[in-house]
C-alpha cells in the first residue's frame, strides 16, 4: 500500500509537469505551426485529465488507510485510532497537514479536468497558458507532497493504539467545512489562471470571464459555506461564546472571499461597457494569491491559531510560491497595461458603474484592513520579540464602518441605472426603500435595538438593502403579470426562473443585509456573565434565570478490535431554565475529557489530562440565544486524581484497573460534586445570523444554477455540433 500510494504520488507529479510543459510548448508552437501546437495542446489536457484520475486514487487509498485505521501509516496513527467514529475517520484525512494538502491537490485536478472539458476547442490561443498554470500549480503542491510531507510514510514500530481526532474536531460541520474552503480556493485558481493566460495571449476582453464565471461564483460559494460552517462551530464547540474571532485563519478565508465578491460585481461592468479591464484582472489575481496566502498561513504556522497545523517545512517553498504567484501577477498587468484600458468612462456618479466602482474600492480597503490586522502580530515580534494579536475592539473601529458603507452600497447599486441616472429616476428608485428603512427603524425603536449607534446605522443600511430588493422582485413579477397575465405569485417564480443570475443576486444581497443587522444586534447587546456555582444555587442573565440542579458524570466506551476502550470521560451540569417564573428549559453543558497515550501523566490522570472539548449548551430562539458553558474546580479534581494515581502506582500493575478508576472518578464526582464556573452569554439575533447566511448562500446557488433556456440552448447546439461532425466524416455522395 505504501509503495503503491508513493507511486501515485510521483506519476502524478510526473504528469503535472509533463502536462505543464506540453501546454506551454502548445501556446509557443501554435503561432508557427498550428496543427502541431493543437497536437501538443491535446496531450497537455490528457495529461491533465491523467492528473485526476492519478490523485482521485491517491486520495482514495489515503480514505482506507484512515477507514480501517491502518495504524503502519504515520498519518493514520497521529490523527485516528479504531475508537474514533467511522464518520470522523472518513474526516481524518483533512485534519492532518499531508492529507489537506492531497485533498488541495485533488480538487484542483477535478476543477483543470472540468474547465478543460467544458472549453472544448475554444479560446485555442488562452486555454494552453491557463492549462499550464493550472497544472504548474498542481505540480508545486505535489512537489511538497512527494518530497516534504508525504502521506504515505510508515513507522518502523507499529503503535498499539492511534493518537485519534482531536476532539474540537470531532463536530458535523467539521467534516465539511474544510472541503468547502479548500473546494474554494482551487476553484479561484481557474479564473486566475484564465486572467494569466488571457494576459499572455493578449486577449483581455470579456471572453476568459464568460468561460470562468461559474467557477468564480461556485468558488465564491465554497467558501461561504466553508466560513459560515466555521463560525457555526466556533459559536458552538470552543467555548468561548463568540462566532468570528478574527483569528489569523479565519481572516485568510474571508480575504479571498471579500475581493472575489468584488471581482464578481466588477466584471459586470467589464461585461457591459468594458470598462475596468485592469481591475478586474488585478482583482482575480488577487484572489488567485489570497488563496495561496491562506493555505501558506495555516501550513507554515507563521502566525499563531487555534486552526493552523504549526511550525513545519512548508513555509519557505509557500513563501516562494507566493512570490512567483504575485511578482508575476505584477509583472503581467505592467507588460499590458496598454492593451487594458478602458474603451469608456464613467459618465456620471450617480450611475450603477459608479456605484459598483465605489463599493468595490470598500471591500479592496476591508481587505487591506483584515490583511493588516492579520499580520500586526508578525509586524510586532519583529520588533517587540513577540506576537500579540489585535484586541477585538480594533476590528470593530475599523472593519464595522467599512462593512456598513458597503451594505449601504449594496442597496443604491442595483437601483441606480447605467451610464446615468437622473434625479426623478432616482427619486423613484430609492422613496420606496425609504419607507422601509422608516418602518425598520420603528421597529428596532420599540425593541430598544437604537440604544447603540452602530446598531441603528446596520438597521438602516440593512432595511435600504432589503427594501431595494423587495421593490426588484414586486416590480419583475409586476411587469410578467401584465405581460403575461399570470397570477402574481406564479409570475414571480417564473421572473425568478428566467433571471436566475440577476435574482439570485438580489437574494444575496437580502441575506447579507439581514446578517449585518443581526452581527450588530448581537455584538452590540451581549450580556454575559461568569459565575462560581454549587450545586442549588440559582442566578440570573439577560432576563434568564438558572439554577444549577444536578452534576453529572457520564462516560462513553467504543469497541477497539475485540475489546471495550473507555473513549472519554463527560463530567457536566444539568441546569434549568426559567423565565417569568416559569421553567422553559433543561439544558446540559458538559466537559468531555479524551485519554492521553501518554503514560506518564499517571495511571488516573492520563484519562483527564488529555484533550478535552467544552459541550455548550444552547437554547436558541428567534430573538435571542441563551449561551452556556462549563469548566469544573479544576483544583479540585486534580487533587482527587492525584491521591488515586498515588494509590495505583503503588501496585504490582498500575495500569491494569486504570480505565475502571477513571470511571469510577466521574461517578464520584455526580455523588459528591464540587463546585463549577458557568460561562452565560445572553445575545439577540444570533440565529438571524445563520439565517441571512443561508439566504445568502441559496442566492448564490440560484445565481450559479444554469437557466432552463441556456441549458436547451446548450444540449441543441451540442447536437447541431454532432451532427455536422458525423457528416464530415460521411463518405462522399452519402
Amino acid at each position: 500500500m505504501a509503495l503503491l500510494g508513493h507511486g501515485l504520488l510521483a506519476l502524478a507529479l510526473a504528469v503535472a509537469l509533463y502536462g505543464a510543459g506540453a501546454s506551454i510548448a502548445a501556446a509557443r508552437i501554435a503561432a508557427t505551426d498550428g496543427p502541431r501546437g493543437a497536437a501538443w495542446q491535446r496531450s497537455g489536457r490528457r495529461a491533465a485529465y491523467a492528473l485526476a484520475a492519478l490523485l482521485t486514487a491517491s486520495f482514495l487509498l489515503l480514505e482506507v488507510l484512515f477507514v480501517r485505521t491502518d495504524l503502519r501509516f504515520e498519518v493514520v496513527a497521529d490523527h485516528s485510532s479504531a475508537t474514533t467514529p467511522l464518520l470522523y475517520r472518513i474526516a481524518a484525512p483533512w485534519s492532518s497537514q499531508e492529507g489537506s494538502l492531497l485533498l488541495w491537490a485533488w480538487f484542483l485536478s477535478l476543477w483543470t479536468a472540468l474547465i478543460l472539458w467544458r472549453l472544448g476547442r475554444r479560446m485555442s490561443d488562452v486555454v494552453p497558458w491557463a492549462q499550464a498554470v493550472l497544472l504548474a500549480l498542481a505540480g508545486a503542491f505535489l512537489a511538497m507532497l512527494t518530497f516534504l510531507t508525504p502521506p504515505f510514510t510508515t513507522l518502523d514500530q507499529v503503535p498499539i493504539a492511534g493518537v485519534g481526532l482531536s476532539p474540537l474536531l470531532q463536530y458535523p460541520s467539521m467534516m465539511i467545512h474544510p472541503p468547502m474552503l479548500y473546494g474554494g480556493y482551487t476553484l479561484f485558481a481557474v479564473p486566475f489562471a484564465f486572467a494569466v493566460g488571457a494576459l499572455i495571449a493578449g486577449r483581455v476582453g470579456a471572453e476568459w470571464i464568460q468561460a470562468t464565471r461559474r467557477f468564480a461564483l461556485g468558488a465564491w460559494l465554497l467558501l461561504g459555506i466553508g466560513l459560515v460552517l466555521g463560525a457555526r462551530w466556533s459559536y458552538a464547540e470552543l467555548g468561548w461564546g463568540g462566532y468570528w474571532g478574527w483569528d489569523a485563519v479565519e481572516n485568510a478565508g474571508l480575504m479571498p472571499w471579500v475581493l472575489g465578491t468584488a471581482f464578481l460585481h466588477s466584471v459586470m461592468i467589464q461585461e457591459k461597457r468594458g470598462m475596468l479591464r485592469t481591475w478586474n484582472v488585478s482583482l482575480i489575481l488577487g484572489v488567485g494569491v489570497l488563496c495561496v496566502l491562506g493555505t501558506f498561513i495555516v501550513r507554515s504556522g507563521v502566525l499563531s491559531s487555534i486552526h493552523a497545523f504549526g511550525a513545519s517545512t512548508l513555509g519557505i517553498p509557500f513563501l516562494l510560491l507566493l512570490v512567483v504567484m504575485a511578482g508575476g501577477s505584477i509583472a503581467l498587468v505592467t507588460w499590458r497595461r496598454d492593451v487594458l484600458r478602458s474603451e469608456h468612462r464613467i459618465d456620471s456618479l450617480l450611475s450603477r458603474e459608479a456605484f459598483f466602482l465605489a463599493g468595490n474600492v470598500v471591500l479592496v480597503a476591508l481587505v487591506v484592513v483584515i490583511l493588516w490586522g492579520t499580520f500586526f502580530p508578525l509586524i510586532g515580534e519583529l520588533i517587540t520579540g513577540q506576537q500579540r494579536p489585535l484586541e477585538t475592539v480594533w476590528w470593530g473601529r475599523f472593519v464595522g464602518p467599512l462593512a456598513l458603507i458597503v451594505t449601504l452600497l449594496m442597496g443604491l447599486g442595483p437601483l441606480a441605472a447605467w451610464r446615468r441616472t437622473t434625479g426623478a429616476h432616482a427619486w423613484r428608485q430609492v422613496r420606496g426603500p425609504l419607507a422601509v428603512v422608516v418602518v425598520a427603524v420603528v421597529a428596532a425603536g420599540i425593541l430598544g435595538g437604537l440604544a447603540r449607534v452602530d446598531v441603528a446605522i446596520a438597521v438602516v443600511a440593512g432595511g435600504f438593502v432589503l427594501g431595494a430588493v423587495g421593490q426588484e422582485l414586486q416590480r419583475g413579477a409586476r411587469a410578467r403579470r401584465g405581460a403575461s397575465g399570470e397570477p402574481l405569485p406564479l409570475a414571480l417564480v417564473r421572473q425568478v426562473a428566467r433571471n436566475r443570475r440577476r435574482y439570485g443576486g438580489y437574494l444575496v444581497h437580502a441575506g447579507i443585509a439581514v446578517l449585518v443587522i443581526a452581527v450588530a444586534a448581537s455584538s452590540g447587546f451581549k450580556e454575559q456573565r461568569r459565575i462560581h456555582a454549587e450545586v442549588g444555587d440559582r442566578f440570573s442573565v439577560g432576563g434568564y434565570d438558572l439554577r444549577y440542579e444536578k452534576a453529572i458524570g457520564d462516560w462513553e466506551t467504543s469497541r477497539d478490535g475485540g475489546s471495550e476502550q473507555l473513549r472519554k470521560i463527560i463530567l457536566g451540569a444539568r441546569v434549568g431554565v426559567y423565565r417569568d417564573g416559569r421553567r422553559i428549559e433543561t439544558i446540559e453543558p458538559t466537559r468531555e475529557y479524551y485519554p492521553s497515550t501518554d503514560t506518564s501523566l499517571g495511571p488516573v490522570s492520563r484519562f483527564f489530562l488529555g484533550e478535552a472539548a467544552t459541550e455548550v449548551a444552547l437554547d436558541t430562539g428567534a430573538t435571542r440565544d441563551l449561551w452556556v458553558a462549563m469548566a469544573p474546580d479544576g483544583d479540585a479534581l486534580a487533587a482527587v486524581l492525584t491521591a488515586i494515581d498515588k494509590r495505583l502506582e503503588k501496585t504490582e500493575a498500575p495500569f491494569a484497573n486504570s480505565a475502571q478508576a477513571a470511571v469510577n472518578v466521574a461517578a464520584f464526582y455526580r455523588a459528591r460534586p464540587s463546585a463549577i464556573t458557568f460561562q452565560v452569554i445572553v445575545a439577540p439575533g444570533v440565529t438571524w445570523i445563520w439565517i441571512g447566511s443561508l439566504l445568502a448562500l441559496l442566492g448564490g446557488l440560484l445565481a450559479i444554477w444554469p437557466a432552463a433556456d441556456a441549458q436547451t440552448r446548450r444540449v441543441r447546439a451540442g447536437y447541431r455540433a454532432r451532427v455536422v461532425r458525423d457528416l464530415g466524416r460521411a463518405p462522399a455522395g452519402d
